[in-house]
């Protein structure tokens, strides 16, 4: 992924993020034959690999979004996995009957992903992040159409890998929705499409906040390996979640991203660290990062998240420009041309996602999210690798960066190695 282009002094800020948008929209292609379902009696198969709750949540709006989708495969690491998500399913209103996954269809293990894919059509992909780079790989090559849960990679020669794969998909005609849901909400969309008419002026500066409180832990049972006592906990390791900066605060920086026209940063610098999670179950993630990333042009945006339990939660974006401030989370413009968002009717926005999935499907026409979801993914890696050395980056040495953070084997024995991250020892690879 290259950083575009320093704007010209010719075009302005405002007149480069209406013809991004204008772009943007543009993007739908015709399907080349490729997994092509134009008849609603045409039943499309659908796999779901990585069984937790939110790849349970995307099945459901995945058997929801179209009445002749079958859910026919699931596969996960763990067997109590997908059967809690199958009973799940099997007991939701309305698409209990589109559920059909026999127990030879129900697959285990590190290549549970292979099976899911050589029985499906559409492939949900919803495990840990670590993985997301090899099954989207898979799956493109094997020319199935794919949502992708974020973020994409934990490490920037998996977000190249993930590129490369969805270039694939671009040129097979393959529809690859994202699982930045925000996008697809449409009071979000109105909003950002005012920020990008010029609805504040120029834009100046960029704030985002994701803080909140502690999230899940599930223990470690003696039988465990060190292996699988990672994997099940798998939000508390950087080789599996790229911290959660990247597995959860993505979507703040998404959102920055998309205000900017999808234009990268130039440079970024972070600080982070540990204050809460201090025990041994955190595994060595940081608890907190602030972050400031800097574009060409002067315009900056700040970040900021946190899981602190106890410590005030905020999640919020801001845009300020020359004529006024947009409030993206909230749907809100101050200033000049004041608005808010009124709109009528559901505005469910995993729906949503799904609906176009399904829609463009059908339509023959393929929509592919993987520009925007690698470059938000990366913000978020860069940001994080930037807290951990102490250094400041620029966006091509980040994009650059060889660390992999992939381990020497997927078997349930030894775990990669847990060693906390510290600004100015840990070195940027």
């Amino acid at each position: 992924m290259t950083r575009k282009n320093p704007i010209s002094p010719n075009p302005t800020r405002r007149e480069f993020l209406r013809k991004s948008s204008a772009v943007a929209a543009a993007t739908a292609l015709p399907l080349k034959g490729v997994g092509f379902h134009n008849s609603v009696d045409d039943v499309l198969k659908v796999g779901l690999v990585g069984c937790g709750g939110r790849g349970t949540g995307a099945a459901a709006n995945a058997l929801r979004a179209d009445a002749a989708t079958r859910l026919v495969a699931m596969g996960d690491a763990f067997a109590n996995r997908v059967e809690s998500s199958l009973a799940g399913l099997q007991g939701s209103a309305g698409i209990a009957e589109q559920v059909d996954v026999p127990r030879e269809r129900r697959f285990l293990g590190f290549d549970a992903y292979q099976r899911v894919i050589e029985e499906s059509d559409v492939v949900l992909l919803a495990t840990p992040p670590h993985f997301r780079p090899l099954h989207v790989e898979a799956a493109v090559s094997a020319g199935k159409h794919l949502f992708v849960e974020k973020p994409v990679a934990v490490d920037a020669p998996g977000i190249r890998r993930v590129m490369d794969a969805c270039r694939a998909a671009a040129d097979k005609g393959l529809s690859l929705v994202s699982g930045l849901c925000y996008r697809y909400q449409f009071a979000k969309q109105e909003t950002i499409k005012r920020i990008h008419g010029g609805a504040i002026g120029d834009l100046v500066s960029l704030q985002c906040s994701y803080n909140t409180g502690g999230l899940w832990h599930h223990g470690r049972k003696p039988e465990w390996s060190d292996m699988e006592y990672q994997v099940r906990n798998w939000l508390y390791f950087n080789w599996l979640s790229g911290d959660h900066i990247n597995e959860q605060h993505i979507h703040s920086l998404d959102k920055v991203l998309w205000a900017m026209g999808d234009e990268t940063p130039s440079k970024v610098t972070a600080s982070g660290g540990r204050i809460s999670r201090i025990d041994d179950k955190y595994g060595d993630i940081y608890d907190h990062f602030n972050t400031v990333y800097q574009w060409d042009s002067g315009v900056k945006a700040f970040s900021s998240c946190r899981q602190i339990v106890g410590a005030s939660s905020d999640v919020s974006d801001f845009a300020h420009g020359t004529e006024g401030t947009a409030e993206i989370q909230s749907h809100r413009i101050k200033g000049a041309n004041a608005w808010r968002w009124r709109g009528d009717g559901p505005d469910d926005m995993y729906q949503n996602e799904h609906d176009a999935l399904f829609k463009s499907i059908r339509a023959g026409a393929a929509v592919n999210n993987g520009d925007y979801m690698c470059k938000s993914t990366m913000m978020a890696i860069a940001a994080r690798m930037s807290a951990y050395t102490g250094r400041s980056l620029s966006w091509d040495e980040a994009m650059k960066s060889q660390e992999d953070l992939t381990p020497v084997a997927y078997v349930w024995g030894d775990a990669p190695a847990i060693r906390i991250p510290r600004p100015g020892v840990t070195p940027f690879v």
